[in-house]
């Protein structure tokens, strides 16, 4: 039983929640093109832990998403989440950013297909079977109209920024796509806490986000 601080900005979403026995207990959250995620992240804290008369202090461990993502959104995050967890002495958690996209589809669907926008055709994507099981494991993708040709008598909900690309390329004859849905501290608060529970903690001195691919300017 834990009361948790969950990161996420792998992109334009600037979210944090705060979560007590896998709860989720409060929410602050801006989408914004300019990713102003260093100018939002402190100010979600404070305000969220203010609101329910908490402190740092309070905190049992902080969760943040890994990525993959936009590198300078993910190196926020990841950052204040170490900073935390060395000043406060308290585990750091880390949950793949499509996986986080996932847990905001309830069921209905064969599979679901969430999808972060990368350059030009190219998406970070992963796919889940209807239970949230991993079938493929993240990794980067170029589009084009054969992609997912496997999958075509499948339900398949597309999640993401991605899924925009995705919905003027793909031909898939039972395909929804669910582009407005962004990663969101909100979808952390399961996760992290059976992390917690297990005791799934990440190495403070040497974990990084999962960049995926190597750094380009603009991202």
């Amino acid at each position: 039983m834990a009361l948790i601080l969950n990161l996420e900005t792998s992109t334009k979403n600037c979210s944090v929640s705060i979560s007590k026995d896998g709860e989720l207990f409060v929410l602050y959250e801006e989408t914004t093109d300019g990713y102003q995620h260093a100018e939002k992240l402190h100010t979600f804290m404070n305000w969220a832990l203010e609101t329910e008369n908490l402190s740092f202090e309070d905190l049992d461990a902080v969760c943040v998403g890994k990525g993959p993502g936009s590198y300078t959104g993910l190196r926020i995050g990841v950052s204040a989440a170490k900073g935390l967890c060395f000043a406060l002495d308290i585990p750091l958690l880390a949950i793949n950013s499509l996986e986080i996209m996932s847990e905001a589809i309830p069921s209905g669907y064969d599979l679901i297909i969430p999808m972060t926008d990368a350059r030009r055709k190219e998406v970070y994507t992963a796919v889940y079977d209807e239970h949230k099981n991993l079938l493929e494991k993240t990794h980067a993708k170029i589009l084009d109209d054969q992609s997912f040709l496997p999958y075509a008598d499948k339900s398949i909900v597309f999640v993401g920024d991605g899924a925009e690309k995705a919905e003027e390329i793909l031909n898939l004859p039972h395909a929804t796509y669910k582009k407005e849905i962004l990663p969101s501290a909100k979808n952390m608060c399961k996760t992290a806490e059976n992390l917690f529970i297990h005791q799934q903690f990440e190495d403070l001195a040497y974990f990084e986000p999962f960049y995926l691919k190597d750094f380009v300017a603009g991202k």
